[in-house]
């Protein structure tokens, strides 16, 4: 049986992580982000077998997606199925948009309803691996309710909280640099620290004033006090200036913005590629 599934990618502005240990259903983190129309779409095929096998592919090209296996295994547990995905990302990995996530999780529900579970399975599938492997902890919750995000309280429903803010925008996006490693900056203590601190504060203050010009204002106070961005990274925020808002993807080397779509995409395509998207306004669903 072939089930194909989307889940948007994921732009995290500020996050404080929330680690609970032995308990992953709240870990998670604070803050707040966006999901974008860009993201996974994944055609699972899953039959009987004498043994279990899970083989994932993509872009066209056969990957190791351990966040994508783990959640699969989740789900299937020690059930004998032979199970090949193929997952098509609309944007590369590693820059903060959430695609190792929004794989997982494209994935996931297209397991569950070839297995008879809901996307709620999925959903808790997919946070499990991503909170097990340090590459995510907000993106899944996120990618699978959509739309501008609060993340007030982390990990999953009833103990994780999320609140939304109205709003409908394209959203220009800029990859500066290489990839970052999420898992090494979450293995950082003294980034990590830095990292709790300002997502704390910046959480706090998203919550007093819910609104998408305070998400990007907050988020750029939260690059510049972690010292996560590069001088490329920052000099391509300040650049945006005078068209819209600007700030950097949490994980990685990229910008994303929000204003003037024309005039945004031009400035950035100085210093990276560029791509147009909008706001997810859906989250993740079969198709």
């Amino acid at each position: 049986m072939k089930v194909k599934a989307f889940a948007p990618g994921h732009i995290s502005g500020f996050f404080e992580p929330v680690y609970h240990p032995n308990d992953f259903l709240r870990s998670g983190s604070r803050g707040a982000g966006l999901s974008i129309s860009v993201g996974a779409t994944s055609e699972l095929n899953a039959i009987s077998s004498s043994f279990q096998k899970i083989e994932v592919y993509i872009n066209g090209k056969r990957s190791p997606a351990p966040v994508t296996k783990l959640a699969l295994k989740y789900i299937i547990g020690k059930n004998k199925l032979n199970i090949v995905v193929k997952t098509s990302l609309d944007i590369q990995m590693g820059q903060g948009f959430g695609m190792s996530a929004a794989g997982a999780l494209s994935s996931s529900i297209a397991l569950c309803k070839i297995c008879g579970l809901s996307n709620t399975d999925a959903m808790r599938a997919s946070h499990f691996a991503e909170v097990n492997l340090k590459t995510g902890l907000g993106d899944v919750v996120s990618s699978f309710l959509g739309g501008i995000e609060i993340r007030r309280n982390p990990g999953l429903p009833p103990w994780g909280i999320v609140e939304h803010i109205p709003g409908k925008y394209n959203v220009v996006l800029c990859v500066v640099g290489s990839k970052i490693n999420t898992k090494k900056i979450l293995s950082d203590k003294t980034k990590l620290d830095r990292i709790i601190e300002y997502g704390r504060l910046c959480t706090k203050k998203i919550l007093e004033k819910p609104s998408i010009e305070n998400l990007f204002y907050l988020s750029d106070i939260f690059t510049r006090k972690t010292d996560l961005a590069t001088k490329k990274v920052i000099k391509a925020i300040d650049s945006c200036r005078n068209y819209g808002n600007a700030s950097m993807c949490m994980l990685g080397n990229s910008v994303f913005a929000i204003g003037k779509t024309d005039e945004l995409s031009k400035i950035l395509s100085n210093f990276g590629k560029v791509y147009v998207c909008s706001i997810d306004q859906y989250g993740a669903r079969l198709i």
